[in-house]
Formats: C-alpha cells, sequence, structure tokens
C-alpha cells in the first residue's frame, strides 16, 4: 500500500497554502477598497471559488466582510439620504437670500437713479 500518511500531509500543506493565499488577497482586496466576495477572492488570489465555500475558516471570514460591505453601502445610501435632504434645505435658503438680494438691487437702482436726477437737475 502507498505511504497515505505522506499524501494526507501533502494535501494538508497545499490546503494551508491555499488558505494563505486567499487569505491575502481578502486583506489585498481591503486595503484597495474593493469589494471581498468569493468572485473576487479567487480571481485575485488564483484559488478556485470551489474552495473558497468549502473551507470552512476561509468561507467565513469571506460571508463577514461581505456582511460588512453591506453594512457600508447601507450607511452609504443613507449617508446619501441625508445629504438629499440638506441640499433641499440649502436650496430652499438660498432661494431667500436670492429673493432678499434682488430686492436690494431694486432698492439701490432707485436710489442711484434718484441720485443721478438730482446731479443733473441742480
Amino acid at each position: 500500500m502507498p505511504d497515505q500518511k505522506g499524501l494526507h500531509r501533502s494535501n494538508t500543506e497545499r490546503t494551508k497554502k491555499a488558505r494563505e493565499k486567499a487569505f491575502q488577497a481578502i486583506d489585498c482586496l481591503k486595503v484597495e477598497g474593493n469589494q471581498v466576495n468569493f468572485s473576487t477572492v479567487s480571481q485575485k488570489s488564483g484559488i478556485s471559488r470551489h474552495f473558497l465555500y468549502n473551507d470552512s475558516e476561509t468561507r467565513k471570514a469571506i460571508e463577514e466582510l461581505r456582511k460588512v460591505d453591506v453594512n457600508n453601502e447601507i450607511n452609504k445610501r443613507a449617508k446619501f439620504d441625508k445629504t438629499s435632504k440638506s441640499k433641499d434645505v440649502i436650496i430652499a435658503a438660498k432661494d431667500r437670500r436670492i429673493a432678499r438680494l434682488e430686492e436690494e438691487n431694486k432698492r439701490l437702482r432707485a436710489e442711484v437713479s434718484i441720485l443721478r436726477g438730482m446731479i443733473y437737475n441742480p
């Protein structure tokens, strides 16, 4: 019978190396600000998605980071909604300011007109 201990040891080493590559890819994706999911980790590390899904440690890490990405996306959308509402408030304030400035401009033009009349008609 062939040496099964050697096969087992070899398989364990390959799994360990693949797991290390996957975690390096995960770290790299996080640093770059890219999404962390099975597909991107597979592409970045060169490890098959099958391995990533079947290896419990790697799968757990990717799924947790995916949840974080989803939560960040939800927070970004909420922030956008807040900025949209605040944008409406800013626009309303600017409209009021423009109306006030137009009124002041109108008043000053009338005053200039009166003063010009006083200069030309002594």
